[in-house]
């Protein structure tokens, strides 16, 4: 058996494949300056949106998040935008405008860096047809990977007939798709922080429950659903979800596959914060399913990967740190920098 010596030793050693989970927003002068709502403080380096200053610098600077992934020997990220920038009440018209600089923005931060940080391109679901047209647009140019925020007062949940469109055309394309918590609503999470400490988890369960019950997942196989933060309280609620369909509860269609096995198509980044929930989490939707994510540059993130993550099983680990981004690289497109020139799919 190998010494607390050896373990640590090999923990620090093993190379980490990908970070499916690190935030990024792209600073475009010029196009600032024709977005209403928006502005850039040079002093500060942050932005400032809809009148709250989102003031974590790193977020700003791609080459800040390549020199963590240096000193951390993560090998590639998969950057999406985090939810302060969602924007949710945008009318269709300015949603359209603010999404196309966030994208095109995330494209040129991506191009060139093409070795090490690919695009999750964001989908405003709030605006189903918007979502639909703009995966489509970027799917002819070779896009593979996208984002979407669950929760906020603007976001149909996940069953709804409108976004039947936009899982269509993800699904054709094989696409992998990030879930991150966005606003919650419950005013009584406003204190303690918790609106991210509860709200998140919540707001990732509710998604992954309505993906299940509504029988999207079963209806898309070809796409991938990934959900931040270890999949929030699903793996807590897992048996609940499973008996309430086993006992026929109301609304619920038991023709449907059962949500024990719909789980098992569900990804989950490894973000729990706890060893145990982290297992729970790898007992739930399967060992083989469970992805790196840092967060970065949050500081409720996995920023110190190996020593967060040090007393994990050893084959876990592995598994975290390296297997299974290589099983999913094997199986599905990645996500890639879009080009203008469209690709016939392979």
């Amino acid at each position: 058996m190998a010494s607390p010596q050896q373990t640590a030793a090999g923990a620090a050693a093993e190379p980490i494949a990908l970070d499916v989970h690190a935030h990024l927003v792209p600073v475009r002068h010029e196009q600032l300056a024709a977005l209403d709502g928006v502005t850039w403080d040079a002093q500060r380096r942050v932005l400032g949106v809809d009148g709250h200053t989102v003031g974590v610098p790193a977020l700003y600077d791609p080459d800040a998040l390549v020199a963590w992934m240096d000193s951390h020997q993560v090998a590639n990220a998969w950057i999406s935008i985090p939810p302060p920038f969602y924007r949710q009440q945008l009318a269709p018209q300015a949603a359209r405008q603010w999404i196309d600089y966030l994208n095109d923005g995330l494209q040129e931060i991506c191009a060139g860096r093409g070795d090490r940080l690919a695009p999750l391109f964001h989908l405003p679901v709030e605006h189903p047809e918007l979502a639909a047209r703009i995966a489509a647009e970027r799917i002819t140019r070779r896009a593979r990977g996208f984002s979407i925020a669950a929760g906020g007062g603007a976001t149909p949940v996940y069953s709804d007939p409108r976004l039947e469109p936009l899982w269509t055309v993800l699904d054709d394309a094989n696409a992998f798709l990030f879930i991150h918590p966005g606003a919650c609503c419950d005013g009584r999470l406003k204190a303690f922080y918790l609106d991210n400490l509860v709200g998140n988890p919540y707001e990732t369960s509710v998604a992954a429950a309505h993906l299940i019950f509504g029988g999207v997942c079963e209806r898309f196989p070809n796409l991938r659903f990934c959900l931040a933060h270890g999949g929030g309280a699903t793996p807590m609620l897992a048996g609940r979800l499973q008996h309430g369909y086993s006992t026929g509860r109301a609304g619920i269609d038991t023709s449907r596959a059962a949500p024990q096995a719909l789980l098992a198509r569900f990804h989950a980044d490894c973000i729990t914060h706890d060893n145990t929930a982290l297992a729970f989490a790898a007992a739930t939707f399967g060992e083989e399913r469970i992805l790196f994510g840092s967060d970065w540059p949050f500081p409720m993130g996995v920023l110190e990967p190996r020593q967060q993550l040090d007393s994990l099983p050893p084959g876990l680990r592995r598994r975290i740190f390296r297997d299974n981004a290589h099983a999913l690289r094997s199986q599905y497109r990645e996500p890639r920098p879009a080009t203008t020139t469209p690709e016939v799919p392979r």
